[in-house]
């Protein structure tokens, strides 16, 4: 007999599959959560902390490292000093655009119509 465009012998195969399956050893059938797994929250404020952090270490290395080059440090290379402020540079040109554009929106949102 056909159901719905499938063989009925196909069909009782299908279960006896399932049982033989469901009746082996040491299976154990799966857990499914009903909550979802903690995962810890990226918080706006520690993100913003963090880069800012990282901006003013790599200004404060670029600082220390121009100062060991005016003393006449071996170990620092004018090379060395220039890329370094380059990469200070860089890092607070960046976060500068990230501020201008925080400040556009917040003034987008403050001008919208409720």
């Amino acid at each position: 007999m056909i159901t719905g465009g499938i063989d009925s012998s196909q069909i009782q195969s299908m279960i006896a599959q399932l049982k033989a399956h469901a009746t082996r050893p040491g299976l154990t059938p799966p857990v499914i959560q009903t909550e979802p797994a903690a995962v810890p929250k990226a918080d706006f404020s520690d993100a913003l902390k963090k880069s800012l952090d990282a901006v003013n270490a790599s200004q404060v290395d670029a600082d220390g490292m121009s100062k060991k080059f005016a003393m006449g440090d071996d170990s620092v290379s004018l090379s060395d000093v220039m890329i370094a402020q380059q990469k200070a540079s860089i890092n607070f040109q960046a976060t500068l655009q990230v501020r201008n554009k925080l400040v556009s929106a917040y003034h987008d949102i403050m001008n919208m119509q409720v």
